[in-house]
């Protein structure tokens, strides 16, 4: 039985940045990035990609991942949730091979400065068991016990997340940290049975914010250059 698969899930259109999982950054495409990073695990048994275009399959056959079926035009839409497109996946390997893997990591194309150290601790996390998923976060860009607002009809503003009065430093607030797209870790029973992430047990792995990049827009794209050539990286 095969215990770890991991997957791509690359869409061929995106309005933020058209044809954003083909683009070049620093010679190798986000897609192509991904696929490499995720081969360097080597607890990756398999590595699938799951896309509704014809080029990006090309190019992930070519750089060596799977591409054993095509994403259903209904699952690859803009509004068309990532999860269900994690569900047709698994559902696929069970009707084609009567069986799950035991553990489904996905690895976003969007996150091009991750590390392989993340992918390998989310893989850790996972095997020490006692939860269903494990997401990545960096630290929060904003408190939003102190720092975001949220406006009523007549335009008045109030806080997003007000406190007791007694709290009056942002040091004293809960910690708060933003999800990022470097990778998940999932159950793949868990996928099949719920409906999302937060429906089950969720560990977390905590991300460097200059490996924490989420690519959605031209600018996303153009730091994430600068951030790979400051740091000298190729991959």
């Amino acid at each position: 039985m095969v215990d770890t698969v991991g997957f791509i899930f690359a869409r061929g259109g995106s309005k933020g940045l058209p044809g954003k999982n083909t683009r070049p950054l620093l010679g190798l495409s986000l897609l192509e990035r991904a696929i490499a990073q995720a081969k360097a695990v080597k607890r990756i048994e398999r590595l699938i990609v799951s896309t509704d275009s014809s080029e990006i399959a090309e190019l992930a056959r070519g750089a060596g991942a799977e591409v054993p079926f095509e994403r259903p035009a209904e699952l690859a839409r803009d509004d068309s949730p990532e999860w269900l497109a994690w569900r047709h996946a698994l559902q696929f390997l069970l009707d084609t091979e009567g069986r799950l893997p035991k553990t489904m990591l996905t690895v976003p194309t969007t996150a091009p400065l991750r590390a392989v150290q993340d992918l390998e601790q989310c893989l850790d996390k996972f095997a020490e068991g006692d939860c269903d998923c494990v997401i990545t976060t960096s630290v929060a860009h904003r408190n939003p016990y102190f720092n975001m607002v949220k406006l009523d009809s007549l335009g008045h503003a109030t806080v997003f997340a007000p406190l007791p009065a007694t709290v009056i430093r942002r040091q004293d607030a809960p910690a708060v940290f933003d999800m990022t797209t470097v990778a998940y870790v999932v159950n793949p029973k868990f996928v099949m049975s719920a409906q999302g992430i937060f429906e089950g047990r969720v560990k977390a792995i905590l991300i460097p914010l200059e490996r924490a990049i989420d690519i959605d827009t031209l600018r996303d794209f153009e730091l994430a250059e600068f951030e790979l050539r400051r740091q000298g990286r190729t991959l």
